[in-house]
């Protein structure tokens, strides 16, 4: 059976207008059940196994006749392939065996062997992709879009139409609501393809939904206040309760579903046990008892269906792309690897090696190429998925109380409760349409923006570290010089919240990221801050955010942006460290390997496992050595017009050390040990590096009203050597540096150095100093003791405070400590400054002692002299 425009045939025999129609009209379901029934299964299994540059359409437009008549509708919901049921049913089965399953399963996509689809799109449309005219592939893009679009228009159509009728709509809603369910386990890492629906499915599934969303996702989203945030909780239908939420834990959330409702009791373990839930709640809701679900309306279901259904099914697709890139990446570095290798000792199983993995490679780009013509080249779908994800954004900010700052206290438990997946896949949607030419034009962000804003830097309400840092990326990616438009510098430049509370949440979620609770927070923090350090330096650069800024370190000069220092330091320390120790490494390996005779003689093996390392420690360096130009950039940069908050008593030491320490790798002794041949290959600028180091010294230097610098400096015993700004000095006017910071610097050396006398001829003073006036941690004489309150251990002040801007615990006993629980020790402090005057004056005694004798002396050498 076909239909073309309005004429049908019946096994290719043409019949005559209106005659199906009356037909059907007039006949009795009874009679015609059983015939629609086979016809169904006759259509599902015709499209069983066709991509989409397969005959499905004939199908579809035979699948869409039959449910605009109420007879076929109403057969096709009654079909017992409608919702396969059996013991064994699960995501890849109701795909195969349910009636719409193989329509929706139509695509470009790739999926296992055992379900492809014919004919095969990577082989048919993009084999050796890379020797076809660019032509031929934006054909093969354009066709697959546009008939994609064929099947989701011809899909959406048919369940609107099951929708709008009462004797269908519940049928439909639990046929979704089944295919969902079934398929929680796609949203994992790891997806099995035998017991998961083809990601084909699911990303027709997410453009049926976004086009069944359309009529509530008006500009001015009217109507939102439809959406029931309960029922995430109540529904029966779908099961969203074992999702991890915002912030709520599993027993807060059933603690607080209690509190609302005592007369029910709220087993934890379906918060942790979704599955059993769901078995339960349809048994309740198919035996016809009063525990079901509350009615909620359409639009309601809808939207979080569609919430669901975008999360297994569209994003999940974004997330196998970026994985199968990487997969891309990696292996073409390799390969490059493997050729170098066989260029330098060729050796059968290396050209194996080579072939496989070129095959391999060609099959991954097939694949990439498949996602971006069913995906990234379909502006529509992707724009339908941000039109849903402002509804979902302006949604979730209503439950905190609309956009405006503060955020109210404590959070509230409607958005505590939410699945986190409702943020986090509107973020990756941002980040993703942002990497896209044109996706993001005429797309509102104004909403987006004030999100990110109010939420980046507030644990209280997003509790994953990680969520919050995903925000930091999609403005990185809207950053004017970066997104390549104009208009996106408005939403950083012209909007309230942006300009009060931007760069203060930026330093915030900079020091909370330090501590994420994942075991590789240690490595996962230098790329987060990466980010945050690229927004902050072009925000410096925007006058209004500047003076934000400045304000922030006036008002937090002690509290975050005191933390956020010390953070700067210790990751400008480490990475730079990193970064010069592993061109050390690289120099040795560089060597080894040009020693060619010696070279030739090691097993291949070896020479292998010597040349990927080779590749690797060239990678490290090259993100390390970024890393930390950024870092130095930003000390460089905000010391111009920031200072006070590095010369404070806790900070001024650390300060110093560190610049200490870079000059003395830049100039020291050593520095010929780190020549490179390539060195802007490795990010390597050591002029540049150095030129930022003495601009922070200068900086400083500026600001120290108090004359406290110098001393910091010359107290550093590791590094500190006053020939040091000397030699920095000769090597700044060679590379032109302007006369007047390198007379500043000079000036700087020369109180460095004087400050080193006086601080020896002070210690000369103070001679043998009781160990009850030394500081345990850096062994040097306290000037203002502490007593810490758990430990009673006694300290000196600057050095616990610095400990506490990266730990909030004491050093001794690691119970909790902050600074305001530190006790005066102010019996202690009397001695040492009693200590302090005692030796003075005992100095300035033996001084005085000693003059008095050279005056004798003298008188004595005088009368001899007359006397002769």
């Amino acid at each position: 059976m076909g239909v073309f425009g309005g004429e049908t045939r019946i096994a290719g025999v043409k019949s005559p207008p209106g005659f199906l129609d009356e037909f059907f009209r007039d006949s009795d379901f009874e009679t015609l059940d059983k015939i629609l029934k086979g016809l169904y299964e006759e259509l599902r299994g015709s499209v069983m196994k066709v991509s989409v540059l397969g005959n499905f359409q004939d199908s579809l437009r035979v699948l869409l006749f039959l449910v605009r008549l109420p007879i076929g509708a109403k057969s096709l919901v009654s079909h017992e392939w409608w919702i396969p049921k059996g013991v064994y049913m699960n995501g890849r089965a109701i795909e195969m065996t349910s009636i719409l399953g193989p329509f929706f399963h139509v695509s470009a996509l790739p999926d296992q062997n055992f379900f492809k689809s014919s004919p095969d799109i990577g082989q048919q449309c993009f084999s050796d992709a890379s020797t076809r005219r660019p032509a031929d592939l934006l054909s093969s893009f354009t066709t697959i879009k546009t008939v994609m679009n064929t099947l989701y228009d011809g899909l959406s159509e048919a369940l609107r139409i099951l929708l709008k009728s009462t004797d269908t709509r519940e049928n439909v809603l639990e046929y979704l609501a089944e295919v969902i369910n079934l398929n929680a386990s796609r949203a994992q890492m790891q997806v099995d393809p035998i017991t998961s629906a083809s990601s084909g499915m699911f990303v027709s599934l997410s453009a049926v939904m976004l086009r069944l969303c359309e009529p509530f996702l008006d500009a001015n989203l009217t109507k939102r206040d439809k959406i029931d945030a309960k029922y995430v909780h109540h529904s029966n239908r779908l099961n969203l309760s074992g999702l991890t939420a915002l912030h709520a834990s599993s027993e807060e959330v059933a603690e607080w579903l209690k509190s609302k409702n005592p007369a029910t009791a709220v087993d934890i373990n379906q918060y942790n046990d979704g599955g059993k839930r769901l078995q339960e709640s349809q048994e309740a809701s198919s035996s016809g008892s009063n525990n079901a679900s509350p009615k909620y309306s359409f639009i309601c279901e809808c939207f979080f269906m569609t919430a669901r259904v975008l999360n297994l099914g569209l994003l999940k697709a974004f997330s196998d792309y970026k994985h199968l890139a990487q997969d891309i990446s990696r292996s073409e570095d390799t390969l490059s690897t493997l050729k170098t290798m066989q260029e330098q000792s060729p050796s059968p199983q290396l050209a194996l090696d080579i072939t496989r993995l070129e095959k391999e490679l060609e099959l991954y780009s097939q694949e990439k190429l498949c996602y971006e013509a069913q995906i990234l080249r379909d502006n529509t779908l992707i724009q339908n998925a941000l039109s849903f994800y402002r509804l979902m954004i302006v949604w979730l900010v209503g439950l905190v109380g609309g956009f405006k700052m503060p955020l109210p206290n404590p959070c509230p438990m409607e958005f505590s409760t939410m699945p986190e997946h409702f943020v986090e896949d509107a973020l990756e949607l941002l980040i993703f349409a942002s990497r896209i030419p044109k996706a993001l034009d005429g797309v509102v962000l104004d909403e987006f923006m004030n999100f990110i804003i109010m939420f980046m830097g507030s644990p209280d309400f997003i509790k994953n570290p990680y969520l919050r840092a995903k925000m930091v990326e999609v403005l990185n990616n809207w950053m004017p010089r970066r997104s390549g438009s104009s208009a996106t510098s408005t939403l950083f430049e012209g909007h309230q919240l942006s300009l009060q509370y931007l760069v203060r949440n930026l330093l915030k979620l900079y020091v909370d990221i330090e501590f994420t609770g994942s075991h590789t927070q240690f490595y996962d923090k230098f790329n987060i801050r990466h980010n945050i350090a690229e927004l902050l330096e072009y925000l410096w650069n925007v006058p209004s955010h500047r003076s934000a800024w400045r304000q922030i370190a006036k008002e937090e000069e002690k509290g975050v942006y005191l933390n956020f220092l010390n953070f700067l330091i210790n990751d400008s320390i480490y990475l730079l460290d990193e970064s010069l120790n592993k061109i050390l490494e690289l120099k040795e390996l560089e060597a080894e390997m040009s020693n060619t005779a010696e070279w030739e003689r090691r097993p291949v093996q070896e020479r292998q496992e010597r040349t990927r390392l080779f590749h690797s420690q060239e990678n490290i360096i090259r993100i390390d050595m970024k890393l930390a130009n950024e870092d130095v950039s930003m000390l460089a940069f905000t010391t111009e017009q920031i200072t006070a908050p590095f010369l404070l008593p806790e900070m001024v030491d650390r300060v110093a050390s560190m610049l200490n320490y870079f000059l003395l790798q830049l100039v020291g002794p050593q520095r010929k040990s780190l020549s490179l041949k390539d060195p802007e290959k490795y990010e390597f600028r050591p002029k540049h590096l150095l030129k930022q180091i003495v601009h922070v010294y200068v900086h400083l230097a500026r600001g120290d009203t108090n004359s406290i610098f110098p001393s910091a400096i010359s107290k550093d015993g590791r590094s500190y050597n006053d020939q040091l700004f000397s030699s920095a000095a000769d090597v700044l006017r060679r590379i032109g540096e302007d006369g007047r910071i390198i007379q500043e610097f000079i000036q700087l050396g020369a109180k460095a150095k004087v400050a080193a006398s006086e601080a020896m001829e002070a210690e000369d003073t103070l001679g043998e100093i009781p160990d009850e006036f030394l500081d345990p941690i850096q062994y040097t004489l306290m000037k203002d003791p502490v007593i810490l309150p758990s430990s009673r251990i006694t300290v000196d002040r600057p050095v616990i405070q610095r400990h506490l801007l990266s730990d909030s615990s004491d050093p001794f006993n690691r119970s909790h400590l902050t600074a305001d629980m530190l006790i005066p020790d102010v019996e202690l402090k009397a001695k040492i400054e009693e200590f302090i005057r005692s030796q003075e004056m005992k100095k300035h005694g033996e001084s005085i002692n000693i003059q008095s004798s050279k005056a004798t002396i003298q008188t004595t050498d005088t009368s001899e002299m007359l006397i002769d």
